[in-house]
């Protein structure tokens, strides 16, 4: 009769942490084999299409591997870690000595896999057919002329490893590419028999200046290394990978330069008024403590706007061929951060008051600062504001975010002479650009949202006569 095992190990699977995404970075690895974890605790940090995201383990148990280095992208449903988890009426599992491996194959015989215990009932046992990770092979220190055996040994509990298709991550192999390094003829000193790319630069020096030796490998219960750098030169360019928020903002924005005909349209207005209103407000009671500035009353005097012209809050539905009416706005502010470029939006900021709203902002802000923006916060959007001014940028052509059927981008405020009562005096001026889907948004419409905006700036007043 089979005993049920007290410990059961059980694989963590890479979540879709957002609407439809199917890959995620692992930036950061918080724990490593042999650590105990608890259920709702914080393993890693991963980077999707959209944002930076902690991921907690639904279980309680001790970690025996992980399945990938920081820097590596993974797919969504494919394990990242395995924990040893307590099986009902057994004692907690103990946190290994050393990982498990398998025993080295002697010579003429083939690797052996490890004994494997009876799992739950239901599960059954895992066949040899189930395709492993290659696992580290014992430290040894490996002479040079004996590269062939050290492939065998990175190999370690499979198939001879094909010289032929030396370990190197991209970055890595086009570097050795563009310096003319053949991967085959170099010893490898990273993890697993990684070629890295401090070993390309080596091979590409003058053989005295080449390693006798390659650096020992790492026992088998050592973290999980890091992955390359993120660029890297190749001595007369710098190359940086595309991924994560980057590589969906690059995406997102082909597609919808390309899919929505766009319209922009501009104007240049006195908001003298507005920014003696912000210096106003921010000595008044009912906002202290939030944040107040001049984006903050050009997104209430968009929300304004689109109030008044309810149409151009809608988004182009190109599968059933219809418009669609949001009867709220979700309202996107772009903001620059380390990742890229990313634009998370206030959900129902109509609904919001003045304090309301500065509060939203100021949060909005500062999680996007942190890079602590969720995907859910980046969902949704309905219109969007991108403030070029803060770079000392008078205007610019902005792109529609998809699904969007406007965005307003407002340039530097500046003090120049305008005619003001007849007379042409120093003003505080800026101009404003409104882009739009122009299979939604006319002319006209379009026209009177941005006249809008520009009035309530020009005349703030109208956004208690307006609102």
């Amino acid at each position: 009769m089979t005993t049920m095992t007290e410990a059961s190990v059980r694989e963590f699977k890479m979540p879709d942490v957002g609407e439809g995404l199917t890959e995620a970075e692992i930036l950061k690895w918080y724990v490593q084999p042999g650590d105990t974890v608890t259920d709702g605790q914080v393993v890693c940090e991963v980077e999707t299409a959209k944002a930076a995201v902690e991921l907690p383990i639904p279980y309680d148990g001790v970690v025996r591997e992980l399945h990938f280095p920081e820097g590596t992208t993974v797919d969504v449903g494919t394990p990242i870690i395995a924990v040893a988890v307590a099986v009902a009426g057994g004692a907690a599992p103990e946190a290994p000595a050393a990982q498990p491996q398998t025993e080295p194959a002697q010579p003429g015989e083939e690797a052996k896999p490890p004994a494997r215990q009876p799992v739950l009932v239901g599960y059954g046992v895992a066949t040899s057919s189930t395709k492993r990770r290659p696992r580290k092979g014992p430290e040894v220190t490996v002479p040079a002329p004996a590269q062939a055996v050290q492939t065998e040994l990175n190999g370690h509990g499979g198939a001879v490893a094909d010289k032929s298709r030396p370990l190197a991550k991209p970055p890595v192999r086009k570097l050795a590419k563009d310096l003319g390094v053949d991967l085959t003829a170099i010893i490898p000193s990273g993890p697993d028999g990684v070629i890295t790319r401090e070993d390309v630069h080596a091979a590409a020096a003058p053989a005295a200046a080449q390693p006798t030796a390659p650096a020992p490998a790492a026992p088998a219960t050592a973290p999980v290394a890091p992955a390359p750098a993120a660029s890297y030169d190749t001595g007369r360019e710098t190359r940086i990978p595309v991924k994560g928020v980057r590589k969906a903002t690059a995406q997102a924005m082909i597609g919808s330069a390309f899919t929505a005909p766009h319209v922009t349209e501009f104007v240049t207005v006195d908001v003298t008024r507005t920014m003696k209103l912000v210096e106003e407000l921010k000595q008044d009671k009912d906002m202290q403590g939030l944040r107040v500035n001049p984006l903050l009353l050009i997104a209430k005097a968009l929300l304004v706007a689109i109030k008044r012209n309810p149409d151009v809050n809608a988004s182009w539905d190109e599968a059933n061929q219809e418009i669609v009416l949001k009867h709220y706005v979700n309202l996107g502010i772009a903001a620059a951060t380390p990742r890229g470029l990313i634009v998370p939006n206030i959900k129902d900021a109509h609904d919001k008051t003045l304090p309301q709203l500065a509060e939203a902002l100021g949060e909005l802000v500062a999680t996007a600062r942190e890079g602590k923006t969720s995907p859910a916060a980046m969902q949704g959007g309905t219109v969007t504001i991108t403030n070029v001014g803060v770079f000392g940028v008078d205007t610019g052509t902005p792109i529609l975010n998809p699904c969007e059927s406007a965005i307003l981008a407002v340039g530097a405020i500046k003090l120049q002479p305008w005619v003001h009562k007849g007379k042409v005096k120093p003003r505080q001026v800026t101009t404003l650009a409104l882009s739009f889907d122009h299979r939604l948004v006319d002319g006209e419409l379009g026209s009177k949202v941005l006249a809008d905006v520009a009035a309530i700036l020009e005349q703030p007043k109208r956004l208690i006569t307006w609102a």
